[in-house]
């Protein structure tokens, strides 16, 4: 049997969205397959600059109060994608500063860098938002844009009284032909 030797972890960007829990869904069954390790990264910066001046002090969080939103938030997206799973090494970092920078170093000597990419437009364009396009851009290592998966259909459920079954979505129309 050969064994599968991996370069590095896989390093996954979350910010508490549906996209960056694909990512990590991904990332967790890509690591599995390869025996490495995922790297959970949330990376967050004080809001306080972007407050004007003259806004109330009471109005700005502090620091600590961001941090340990960011930490929940992390928390929370590896709580509900991996729950207890066993079967991966994941470590989670929390990272003050910009997104991309932050990305782009904890992806250094990585495997991979793994990406959610937002549903697509009404026009079936993809969207990866400003922190994918710089990674993409600048990234050591190939980046992975894992989109979210598309909800499913509706059933159409038949009524069984004989007028024809029902479509369960404004966007499936089903007619029944008897013949």
């Amino acid at each position: 049997m050969t064994d599968i030797v991996t370069a590095g972890p896989i390093v996954v960007g979350i910010d508490g969205s549906e996209a960056s829990a694909s990512a990590l869904r991904w990332a967790a069954e890509q690591a599995r397959a390869l025996r490495a390790e995922v790297v959970a990264v949330h990376a967050w910066e004080p809001s306080g600059p972007r407050f004007a001046p003259y806004a109330p002090v009471s109005a700005r969080p502090s620091a600590d109060a961001e941090r340990d939103a960011a930490a929940r938030r992390l928390a929370d997206t590896l709580r509900e994608v991996l729950g207890k799973r066993a079967d991966v090494t994941v470590r989670a970092e929390l990272v003050e500063g910009p997104a991309v920078p932050v990305l782009l170093d904890r992806a250094r000597g990585a495997l991979l860098l793994a990406l959610g990419r937002a549903p697509r437009q009404w026009d079936d364009t993809p969207v990866l938002g400003a922190v994918g396009r710089e990674c993409l851009r600048h990234a050591p290592v190939p980046v992975v844009a894992v989109p979210v998966p598309r909800p499913a259909r509706a059933a159409v459920v038949a009524d069984g009284a004989g007028s024809g079954p029902r479509a369960r979505s404004p966007r499936t129309a089903v007619h029944a032909v008897s013949g």
